[in-house]
């Protein structure tokens, strides 16, 4: 039933493919060819796995009998490249040898499973191949690696799906060439600006009751000035250097925001949420902060160094432990604002209404208050 081309000492030069080797094994050897083995019964679907004084076996069709236990091979033959075993990964077989698959990685999960003969007991399929349950199509790339040491994916494959085979049979110098490999893949990440156009193409397909969420966006040096921009969540997002100028952010979250630079002047303020927000350097003379129903807006904690807010309405306003050095409050309306542990170093506060102004532990050092239309009074702690 199964032939050695070395026991009828038949050696054949193999070339071209898998099906002239089964034509040449059925002219010499008197029978209808149709599987090739290697000794270990391993079925060799690729040429490419055959190698130099490779013992092969031919069979019509029927099932792999294994000589040593059928028929007795000549004594020279006995333990000839026992090397070589399959496996059935998946339903897929696949020919390679023990030393593949321990040699390269000997830490591995496989390096384990077959570095000691046996270890899978009855775990082989009725042809003696060894059962894995995973994915043929990512173990593919993973066995070559082991062959060769170079990562090679065919197209189509995805490289996420080998990573996690390769994570699973613990192939560690794999995982590295698999991650830069996926990083490489990805399409470079777009930081640039948002512009006008998009951003109002944007606003104009989102409807009115949607919360529009633009959280940690970048709208560096962009002409954002006379939008609407009411209760939109700007929370992080780059606006340094931005055209603010009569925009409506009324209610707008601009917490943590970064507006260093922008100019906001005569830019609706209601309400707004700007704690911890970055606006040093920023212009926003004339803008109106003051709410009729009582929604104060607050910038606590906002660093506001060198700002010009000259002219604008901030009635109720809290700026408790801002920084505001060097900045421009002139003739502002401050009057009811938490101003408790405020930086005003060297501000001009002159005109300004600070009628119920709380001042409580403020830094006032070199502030001018000069025409200020309320007094100043000891009693408010500052210092």
């Amino acid at each position: 039933r199964f032939l050695s081309f070395l026991f009828l000492n038949r050696v054949v030069a193999v070339y071209g493919t898998l099906s002239d080797l089964l034509s040449v094994a059925s002219s010499k050897l008197g029978i209808k060819a149709t599987s090739v083995y290697n000794g270990k019964g391993g079925l060799i679907d690729d040429i490419a796995l055959i190698r130099d004084d490779d013992v092969l076996f031919v069979c019509e069709g029927e099932p792999f009998i294994d000589p040593q236990t059928d028929s007795k091979p000549p004594e020279g033959l006995l333990g000839f490249h026992t090397d070589w075993l399959t496996l059935n990964v998946g339903g897929r077989y696949f020919t390679t040898t023990r030393s593949t698959l321990v040699n390269k990685e000997p830490d591995s999960m496989l390096a384990h499973m077959f570095k000691d003969k046996g270890v899978w007991g009855n775990k082989q399929d009725h042809r003696g191949a060894f059962l894995i349950d995973r994915s043929p199509e990512y173990f593919e790339p993973i066995l070559n690696y082991l062959r060769h040491g170079q990562l090679i994916v065919n197209d189509g494959i995805n490289l996420l799906g080998v990573l996690e085979e390769a994570r699973f049979f613990g192939i560690d110098s794999l995982i590295e060439h698999l991650e830069v490999a996926i990083k490489n893949s990805q399409p470079p990440e777009d930081h640039s600006p948002i512009s006008r156009k998009e951003f109002v193409r944007f606003l104009l397909a989102t409807p009115t009751k949607s919360e529009l969420r633009c959280q940690g966006l970048n709208f560096s040096g962009a002409d954002l000035s006379r939008l609407d921009l009411r209760y939109i969540n700007f929370k992080m997002a780059n606006l340094s250097r931005c055209n603010l100028a009569h925009a409506n952010l009324c209610c707008a979250n601009l917490e943590r925001a970064d507006l260093s630079g922008s100019v906001l002047d005569c830019a609706n303020l209601q309400g707004v949420k700007m704690l911890c927000s970055n606006a040093e350097g920023a212009s926003l003379k004339l803008c109106n902060f003051e709410d009729p129903s009582g929604l104060k807006a607050n910038l606590e904690g906002a660093n506001l160094k060198g700002v010009d807010m000259e002219g604008s309405q901030m009635t109720g306003i809290n700026l408790r432990v801002a920084t505001l050095k060097n900045a421009k409050l002139k003739n502002c309306n401050l009057r009811g604002a938490t101003l408790a542990g405020t930086d005003l170093e060297n501000c001009d506060l002159s005109g300004c209404d600070l009628q119920e102004a709380n001042l409580r532990g403020s830094n006032v050092k070199g502030a001018i208050f000069e025409e200020m239309l309320t007094p100043l009074h000891m009693s408010q702690s500052v210092r």
